[in-house]
């Protein structure tokens, strides 16, 4: 089977504006640029994933369902401007706070790559000509972790990053940035 080069993109902060905690779709405001960023990764031939962590959930902030509701909004903006998301993968989980099966230690929580290793093995993609971009150090991490380059935008938390705290493989304006970046870099590695 071919394996597909995929970029995942983390949510708030870097395809929408950082609003604390996403708890209405009145709040869900996407950056301008992220529509013509996954055009790109469309025409590349390339899979876009968003990968999120939600611990809102288990905070008791809103639930499954809700979170479940905005990427199926997200992926109805997204497709009234003829592009595609190709999947929508979360954590719930947070190690320290909120209730029940939600407050645990897990893999799949950035910095760790379980939600990345998860989504290639779903949808078939090579790792290794992959990228992650969003505005956190965890971001880059988890990225890394996987295998796939890392990147870090400056919009969302990524304004105020201390770059001695993290060491990503391209630092962006915002995603559309990034993923110019991205084109330019797979272009002299893999094409």
């Amino acid at each position: 089977m071919k394996k597909f080069a995929a970029v995942f993109l983390d949510r708030d902060g870097t395809i929408n504006e950082e609003v604390g905690y996403l708890d209405s779709l009145e709040k869900l405001r996407v950056f301008p640029g992220a529509f013509e960023a996954v055009r790109l990764i469309n025409h590349a031939g390339m899979k876009t994933i968003v990968i999120t962590n939600q611990s809102g959930i288990g905070r008791g902030f809103f639930d499954e369902a809700f979170v479940d509701r905005v990427h199926e909004e997200m992926g109805r903006r997204f497709l009234a401007e003829g592009v595609l998301i190709d999947g929508f993968y979360y954590c719930p989980h947070h190690p320290t706070e909120g209730v029940g099966p939600y407050r645990q230690t897990c893999s799949c929580r950035k910095p760790e790559p379980g939600l990345l290793l998860k989504a290639a093995a779903d949808l078939g993609i090579d790792l290794g000509r992959s990228y992650m971009i969003g505005d956190m150090p965890k971001d880059v991490e988890a990225g890394q972790r996987a295998g796939a380059k890392g990147i870090l935008v400056r919009t969302g938390y990524g304004k105020a990053v201390d770059m001695e705290l993290t060491r990503p493989d391209y630092i962006g304006p915002d995603i559309l940035g990034a993923v110019k970046w991205l084109m330019a870099d797979r272009r002299k590695i893999w094409l």
